[in-house]
């Protein structure tokens, strides 16, 4: 009794499971599609079906399916034809091939292009029912191997954002809780402090990671063509509208979207985006049908959203609704004490791609680097770095390699301009950093100049983000 009740459960969650997947029938013979359509339905699957292979391929242009199950031979467009399409436009969905013909070479040619499996008429039923569930249980595999080399691959994620210093391990602990809810998420930052490398962080080890991420620049499409960008269009919506076409919010369905410089969107798209938040679902340009979509949306911006919504340029009830889940991106003139690990991590790169895989950074340059305040943040000097290696004769890459502005910064103008509590940190820093050059890096030397013991030196240059080891202060 208990062995039944268990059975019975177990096919009670194979059909809630079930009715959560769509399967396109096509298939020319009433009866056969009329019975295929029966089992599938009873087994709990959502099932639409189409009569020749022309209407199966427009059906599937219009809808997202799990599953195609196709014969061969069909009037309009084959069964070759039709899973071409299918394989082009959604290659995660799993076509079924069948045919009265069953020969070798139909055979072969159906599994080159891409079809899961291939079964021959007259099949029973229940054969049908195990080559979907087949499929099924190949599709979670695969999804659970992403799953696993995402688990594998996290730090390598992560290791495109670089920071051991308290506002970055802040911010990774941030991602780590956001990734795990639903929840919309809004990354504040000035330009080139990674927001898109945090949206990506966020998506790959969310639950969603393995599904679509897509990804729009709100300030980079003209406000003509953004509309369109976002929500898709119907054929003949505007010149140029030669057919129906998604958007980015319908290719992102059942994954994430990442809006970058959302604070630059038109108003009036404002509300379009609103009302798709509220409802989850939106009309394509020049189009009157509903689309329902199932999107987590990540958000970005330089931009003070709540001065832009005094200002009349954003809208108040668009900004409650994206800034639930907010991360700071702190600047990188305030987390001096990651700036050695970046440009220990550039290095490596440039090196690889230049084939200077003997370059080394001089105490000077590394001074330089560190005196510098990053208007253009952690892109500003990943470029630097490019440059110095690119630019270096040597292998030694020393001041003078470094872009003007770092090499010749007028430290004492710049210090001057600084708030009193900024401006005692960077006279300290520049300090240390002109005692390093003078001594050419030694750091004993550089106590010396300096008047202070080893040990100092070794706090200080800690405290400011300088490259140390203990065996350095050793004696």
């Amino acid at each position: 009794m208990a062995r039944n009740l268990i059975s019975k459960i177990k096919d009670e969650l194979k059909i809630e499971r079930n009715s959560r997947m769509k399967i396109l029938i096509i298939e020319d013979e009433f009866s056969v599609r009329l019975g295929i359509s029966y089992t599938l339905e009873g087994a709990g699957y959502k099932v639409i079906s189409a009569i020749d292979g022309s209407k199966g391929i427009k059906i599937f242009g219009e809808e997202s399916f799990d599953i195609v199950i196709t014969d061969l031979r069909l009037p309009g467009a084959d069964g070759i034809e039709v899973l071409k399409f299918v394989k082009s436009i959604s290659s995660d969905t799993g076509v079924i091939v069948m045919t009265a013909f069953a020969d070798v070479k139909t055979a072969v040619e159906a599994m080159k292009e891409g079809a899961y499996d291939y079964i021959s008429k007259p099949f029973d039923p229940d054969e049908l029912l195990i080559v979907i569930e087949r499929f099924i249980k190949h599709r979670d595999l695969e999804v659970e191997n992403v799953r696993l080399r995402r688990e594998v691959g996290e730090c390598k994620q992560f290791q495109h954002i670089i920071g051991t210093s308290p506002a970055m391990q802040a911010v990774f602990e941030k991602i780590d809780v956001v990734a795990k809810t639903d929840s919309a998420v809004m990354i504040y930052g000035e330009s080139g402090t990674g927001k898109e490398l945090v949206a990506n962080a966020i998506h790959n080890i969310s639950p969603r990671s393995g599904l679509p991420f897509i990804k729009i620049n709100c300030a980079a499409i003209p406000e003509t063509l953004l509309e369109s960008e976002l929500f898709g269009h119907e054929k003949g919506a505007f010149t140029g509208a030669l057919q129906r076409r998604k958007g980015k919010f319908e290719m992102a369905n059942s994954g994430t979207m990442f809006l970058d410089e959302i604070g630059d969107m038109p108003l009036n798209l404002q509300a379009k985006l609103l009302r798709i938040l509220e409802s989850n679902t939106f009309e394509r340009v020049g189009g009157n049908e509903s689309v329902t979509v199932d999107v987590r949306t990540i958000y970005a911006t330089g931009k003070n959203l709540k001065e832009e919504v005094k200002a009349g340029r954003f809208r108040e009830d668009l900004y409650y609704r994206i800034n639930v889940l907010p991360i700071m991106l702190p600047p990188l003139r305030e987390r001096r004490e990651d700036i050695t690990l970046l440009v220990e991590h550039f290095l490596e790169i440039f090196a690889n791609k230049t084939g200077k895989h003997d370059v080394v950074i001089s105490p000077a340059a590394m001074a330089g680097f560190m005196a510098y305040d990053y208007p253009g943040n952690v892109r500003e000097l990943r470029h630097a770095v490019e440059m110095a290696v690119t630019f270096c004769k040597g292998h030694v890459i020393e001041r003078d390699c470094l872009p003007a502005e770092m090499k010749g910064i007028d430290m004492k103008q710049h210090i001057n301009n600084l708030p009193v509590t900024e401006k005692v940190k960077a006279f300290e820093r520049e300090l240390l950093a002109r005692a390093l050059e003078e001594a050419g890096g030694k750091k004993k030397e550089a106590a010396r100049k300096l008047g202070i013991s080893r040990g100092t030196l070794w706090r200080k240059l800690k405290e400011h983000g300088f490259p140390v080891s203990d065996s350095e202060m050793e004696d």
